[in-house]
C-alpha cells in the first residue's frame, strides 16, 4: 500500500558476515517490487526480479540505478558499494529463476487466483527449505498456505510503500506457519533496517485494518455531501497532524485497491464501517481509480502524476461564505471561559489585533486566565516567534472581566466553557440578554449540537460553531459549524475572522463529531478492539500506525493524552447520533474509565505514567 509519509530511507550497511536468506526472488516488478529489490540489494542480498513484462524489468533496473546513484550523491553508500549492489540484481520473465532462492516474495496484483497461480507454480520450482511470502494485505494468507504444497513455509510479509523509506514490516503467520520461517524473515526485516511487527492472519492486519476503516468513513462523509473533499482532507491534516488527507490518500493507494481491501475486511468482520462506501465502487467502475488513472476524488495533471489540477468541484478562492454573502464587521471579541482553551482563543485574537474581553465567573479567574496568556506570549518571545513589542501589544488588547456584562459592545462572542449542554445553554441565554443586536454568538463545542445552543437564544440565526483545536495558538484548524438556522452573513463572518487570525476554516454541518472527531474516534475505538481481542499489543499497534501510516502519535498514545473519559464521551455521542453498532464504545474503554484510569492526567490509562 502507498502511504502518507515518505521519511528518509534507512540504508542498512551490507553485512560482512554471511547474511541469512542470502538469495531472494521478488515476483512482480511494480513500484513495491522495485522498492524491495533496492532495499535487498543494498543489504547485501542477491536478488532476482521476476516479471512477465520486459518493460517492467527494464523500469526496475533503471529505477535501481537511479536510486543507488542518489545514495552515492548523498553519501549513504560508496561508488564501490553501488556497483556491488547493481551486480547483485538480475531479472527474468520465468518463475524458474526462483529455483535457488532462500526466500520468495510475491507482490503481484491483489487477486487471489493470480497469487494462487504463482504459489502453485513455485511449489514445483523452489527448494523444500525456501520460504514463500505473500505481500498481500487483504487476502487470506492461511488460504494461500493451505492451497500450497508446503503450507508451513508460507507466510505474509507486508512491506509498506515506498519500501526503501517506510520502516514497518508486518510479519503475518497463519496457524500452519513454522516458527523457524517466522524467525528467519523477522531477522531479515531487522537486518534491512525495518521494524517487524508480528500479526495474525486477518484482512488489513494492524495498520491497514485501522487505516482503511477510517478511509472508508471519509469516503462516505464526502458521498453524503457533508463536507467538500478539500475540507475533509484539510481537517485531518491540520486537526490531527496527518501528512495526507484521507481522500488524497485513497487516490494515492488506488480506489480499486482500497475497495478490494475493504471487501475482504467486511467479509471477515461484517462491520458496516468496513462495507465499502458506494462511491468507491462507482469510481472504480468508471475507471477513476486515483492518481494512476489521472482522476479519482481529485483530478491530476496526467495519469501517475501527483499534481492536482482544478476541476468542476474545485471551490473558488474566498474567505467568505460559499453563498457569496458579505460578513459582518468584527472589531471586538468576547471570550467566555477561564480554562486553557478560552485563554488560548483570547491569545489568538489579541495577537491578530482584535480588542478582546476575557470574561470568567469571577474577576480572580479572569485575571488568572490573562496571566496564562502573558506566560504563553513570553514563551513565544523566548522562541523568537514574537517580538517584545508584539507580545506587549497583544497582552494590552486583553481586558479580563468577572462578568458577561463586559460583552455589551463585542461584535463576536465565543464561549469556551465546560462541555455540558445545560451549562452552554444557560450561557447562551445570558449572552442573548447581554450582547448587542447583530453580534455573532459562537460555541467551541466539539460534540454537542450547536442548534441546541442556538435555540437557547432569541436569535438562533446569529449562532454558529467555531471548533478550535487545542492548543489554540498552535493549531491551524477551525471547524465552522452551520446549523439549519445560521444566517449566511454569520457564516461568512466567522470564515473571514478565521482567515484574519491565521486559521484554516473548514465548513461542516451540525452533527456529532463534525469532521475530525467523526473520523478520528471510530479509528481509536477500533484500535482498542484490536487489543481487547488480543490481536496485537498496545506497542505493536502504536508502532504500526506511526511507522506504517505516518501518524504523529499511535492511537493509545493519543487516547491517553486526550483522556479516556473524554474519548468515551465522544464515542457515546457518535453512537447515539448514528446508531451504528460498529460505533459502540469498546468495553475495555468503558472498564478503564469506570476504574478511574483516564490517561496521563490520572497517571494511568492504557499505560502508566510517572507522577509529576
Amino acid at each position: 500500500m502507498d502511504r502518507m509519509s515518505t521519511p528518509e530511507p534507512s540504508r542498512p550497511s551490507p553485512s560482512s558476515s554471511a547474511p541469512s536468506l542470502r538469495t531472494v526472488a521478488v515476483i512482480g516488478l511494480g513500484t513495491m517490487g522495485t522498492g524491495l529489490a533496492e532495499v535487498l540489494t543494498l543489504a547485501g542480498r542477491d536478488v532476482v526480479g521476476i516479471d512477465i513484462s520486459d518493460a517492467a524489468a527494464l523500469r526496475a533496473g533503471a529505477a535501481l540505478e537511479a536510486a543507488t546513484a542518489r545514495a552515492v550523491e548523498r553519501g549513504r553508500i560508496t561508488e564501490a558499494e553501488r556497483r556491488a549492489a547493481l551486480a547483485r540484481f538480475r531479472t527474468s520473465r520465468e518463475l524458474s529463476a526462483a529455483a535457488d532462492a532462500d526466500l520468495v516474495i510475491e507482490v503481484v496484483p491483489e487477486d487471489y487466483d493470480l497469487k494462487h497461480e504463482v504459489f502453485t507454480a513455485l511449489d514445483a520450482v523452489v527448494r523444500p527449505t525456501a520460504i514463500l511470502a505473500t505481500g498481500t494485505n487483504a487476502l487470506s494468507v492461511t488460504r494461500l498456505a493451505a492451497d500450497s504444497a508446503r503450507p508451513e513455509r508460507v507466510l505474509g510479509l507486508h512491506f509498506f510503500n515506498p519500501a526503501p523509506a517506510m520502516r514497518l514490516v508486518e510479519v503475518v503467520s497463519s496457524v500452519l506457519t513454522a516458527p523457524d520461517a517466522v524467525a528467519a524473515v523477522t531477522a531479515l526485516a531487522r537486518e534491512l533496517g525495518k521494524e517487524p511487527v508480528a500479526v495474525g492472519d486477518r484482512p488489513g492486519f494492524v495498520a491497514d485494518g485501522l487505516l482503511f476503516g477510517y478511509l472508508n468513513q471519509a469516503a462516505a462523509m464526502y458521498e453524503a455531501r457533508y463536507a467538500t473533499r478539500e475540507d475533509i482532507d484539510a481537517a485531518m491534516r491540520l486537526g490531527c497532524g496527518l501528512p495526507m488527507g484521507p481522500l488524497a490518500l485513497l487516490d494515492l493507494i488506488g480506489i480499486d485497491t482500497a475497495r478490494t481491501v475493504l471487501e475482504a475486511m467486511y467479509a471477515a468482520s461484517h462491520d458496516r464501517l468496513h462495507a465499502p462506501a458506494p462511491v468507491l465502487g462507482q469510481l472504480a467502475a468508471a475507471g477513476l481509480t486515483g492518481r494512476k488513472a489521472g482522476r479519482g476524488f481529485y483530478a491530476y495533471e496526467a495519469p501517475g502524476s501527483s499534481v492536482v489540477v482544478p476541476d468542476a468541484d474545485t471551490p473558488g478562492a474566498t474567505d467568505g461564505s460559499p453563498t457569496g454573502a458579505a460578513g459582518r464587521e468584527v472589531r471586538a471579541v468576547g471570550v467566555a471561559g477561564s480554562g486553557t482553551m478560552a485563554s488560548g482563543i483570547a491569545e489568538v485574537f489579541a495577537k491578530a489585533g482584535y480588542r478582546v474581553v476575557l470574561a470568567a465567573r469571577s474577576q480572580e479567574k479572569a485575571d488568572a486566565a490573562t496571566a496564562r496568556i502573558a506566560k504563553s506570549l513570553a514563551r513565544a518571545v523566548a522562541k523568537g516567534r514574537l517580538t517584545n513589542a508584539q507580545a506587549d501589544a497583544a497582552l494590552a488588547a486583553v481586558t479580563p472581566a468577572g462578568s458577561l456584562d463586559a460583552f455589551a459592545d463585542v461584535d463576536l462572542a465565543i464561549e469556551a466553557v465546560a462541555e455540558d449542554l445545560e451549562v452552554k445553554q444557560q450561557l447562551f441565554a445570558a449572552l442573548d440578554k447581554v450582547c448587542r443586536p447583530g453580534a455573532v454568538l459562537a460555541t467551541t463545542t466539539s460534540s454537542l449540537p450547536v442548534v441546541a445552543c442556538a435555540r437557547a437564544t432569541s436569535r438562533p440565526q446569529d449562532v454558529v460553531g467555531m471548533h478550535f483545536f487545542n492548543p489554540a495558538p498552535a493549531m491551524k484548524l477551525v471547524e465552522v459549524v452551520r446549523t439549519v438556522l445560521t444566517a449566511d452573513d454569520v457564516h461568512a463572518t466567522v470564515r473571514a475572522v478565521c482567515a484574519r487570525v491565521g486559521k484554516h476554516p473548514v465548513d461542516c454541518g451540525d452533527r456529532a463529531g463534525f469532521i475530525v472527531n467523526a473520523l478520528l474516534f471510530p479509528y481509536l475505538n477500533n484500535a482498542i478492539k484490536m487489543v481487547q481481542e488480543h490481536y496485537a499489543s498496545l506497542d505493536e499497534i502504536d508502532a504500526a500506525m506511526k511507522l506504517g501510516g505516518g501518524y504523529p502519535m499511535g492511537p493509545f498514545e493519543l487516547l491517553d493524552v486526550v483522556g479516556l473519559d473524554v474519548s468515551l464521551a465522544i464515542e457515546k455521542v457518535l453512537h447515539r447520533e448514528f446508531r451504528d453498532p460498529g460505533l459502540a464504545p469498546a468495553p475495555l474503554l468503558e472498564h478503564l474509565v469506570a476504574a478511574g484510569c483516564l490517561g496521563r492526567k490520572t497517571g494511568r490509562g492504557f499505560r502508566e505514567y510517572a507522577k509529576v
